[in-house]
């Protein structure tokens, strides 16, 4: 193998590639590698943990062909090392490969690539979906800090997303909070739905483009297609909860508030919350106020009263801060409303005149 690749798309496709394949120790270790492929395709950069895969297509010469799994980080820390704009040359020689660039070379030893497992891509079909990678961006980051961080409830670990006459959906709950997000898609496509694992999402988010990709989706995978390069993720197998039977429907108290006062008060108050992170909430619709208050019995105690439009029944209610600090960034409107159903039932949080973004989050026990 002889490759000429420009110094710019070889560190972007090494940068692209090493953080999908495995970091921690394995009993095959040619999955903490990069497989780079030339034949008469093109070259490939490939990685996988198999959990996701990518398949990177990379522009560049090849004078001769050959198959070869390079250590990433080793990769990734020569990658990061050039200076010079200047073309990089790898030569494969034995079970070395020499990277060359300017006056800089490397020898790094290889690992035998015949146990890199393939990855099977979905066959494309007529029921592929072509959007904007930063439609599908935005559906992701606006739920998966919701998302289970535990492995035993598969599905609590994944973002539900699904479309349905049009409108693309995802959601994400670990039981405490809840958060759903709704797109309109510009080209109607079939109905479908799927458990993307939310710890697969991270490499989503940071590879794909915002330009139009398509996903090729079947039973037990999705891949994100674009211009030569392919991002495949497992799916999870199993039912999404139904979550519409917990979203409140009767409104106990309403409260409309400012979304910078109601981050300010929760940035005053935390300063004291104790080691359950608590906050106690108190609706006062008799003064059209909110007062946000938190007690720790070893540093003090803090209270911050906010002018608000408040309707409907007097209630305290106590949360977890951090829950409640999650929605700020996710909501793009200046106020925001607070809608409680009752002692015990979540808080239902959405931006005034968005209908597009809601999240739940359940109250602390007294």
């Amino acid at each position: 193998m002889f490759l000429s690749i420009d110094k710019k798309d070889f560190i972007e496709a090494v940068q692209k590639t090493a953080k999908f394949a495995q970091k921690r120790f394995s009993t095959l270790p040619v999955l903490s590698c990069i497989l780079i492929v030339s034949n008469n395709k093109g070259i490939k950069f490939r990685a996988t943990n198999l959990e996701v895969s990518i398949d990177f297509n990379v522009r560049g010469e090849s004078k001769s062909q050959g198959v070869v799994a390079v250590p990433a980080q080793l990769l990734q820390q020569v990658a990061s090392s050039l200076t010079k704009d200047s073309a990089v040359t790898i030569e494969q020689t034995g079970e070395m490969i020499i990277v060359t660039a300017g006056g800089a070379k490397s020898i790094i030893k290889t690992i035998p690539y015949e146990d890199f497992p393939s990855i099977p891509l979905p066959e494309t079909n007529e029921n592929n979906i072509v959007l904007p990678g930063s439609l599908l961006k935005t559906a992701i980051e606006s739920v998966a800090s919701c998302a289970s961080t535990s492995a035993v409830r598969p599905d609590l670990a994944s973002i539900f997303l699904s479309i349905d006459s049009g409108i693309l959906t995802t959601v994400a709950t670990d039981s405490f909070r809840l958060a759903e997000k709704k797109q309109t898609l510009k080209t109607p496509v079939k109905n479908m739905s799927l458990l993307l694992p939310a710890k697969n999402s991270v490499e989503i988010l940071q590879t794909i483009p915002d330009d139009e990709i398509t996903l090729i989706i079947d039973e037990h995978q999705i891949a994100c297609v674009w211009g030569g390069n392919t991002l495949t993720s497992r799916l999870t197998i199993g039912t999404y909860p139904d979550y519409q039977q917990i979203i409140p429907k009767e409104v106990f108290t309403e409260t409309t508030l400012l979304k910078k006062d109601f981050e300010t008060a929760l940035r005053h108050t935390t300063i004291f919350s104790d080691t359950f992170q608590k906050l106690k909430v108190n609706f006062a619709p008799d003064d059209n106020t909110v007062i946000f208050s938190s007690r720790n019995a070893d540093t003090g105690e803090s209270e911050e009263r906010v002018s608000a439009k408040v309707k409907g029944k007097p209630i305290e209610l106590s949360f977890n801060y951090r829950y409640l600090q999650t929605p700020i960034s996710l909501i793009p409107t200046e106020s925001i409303t607070l809608t409680a159903s009752g002692i015990g039932r979540p808080l239902l949080i959405r931006g005034v005149g968005d209908t597009s973004f809601l999240y739940l989050v359940m109250p602390m026990n007294q």
